[in-house]
């Protein structure tokens, strides 16, 4: 019974998007299909969280992600 559990950052702000519905169904099916694929598991009992992250609330490299993204550029 795997449980996947896929963190993605909300972007623009407290009011932003994170990925449409659409692209949620598609990584839950991706995953679950990968899964199936490479380890032989069910589908019907893997598990697949998506948490949407807020930007302020997520780092990279001791910096919040939009200070990294800044450096990177």
């Amino acid at each position: 019974m795997p449980y996947v559990n896929i963190k993605v950052t909300k972007e623009g702000g407290p009011e932003g998007t994170g990925p449409s519905s659409d692209e949620k169904a598609k990584l839950i099916a991706g995953v679950s299909n990968l899964l199936e694929q490479v380890l032989g598991k069910d589908p019907s009992t893997t598990f697949v969280v998506i948490d949407e992250v807020a930007m302020e609330d997520w780092g990279i490299g001791g910096l919040p992600v939009l200070d990294f993204r800044s450096q990177s550029s």
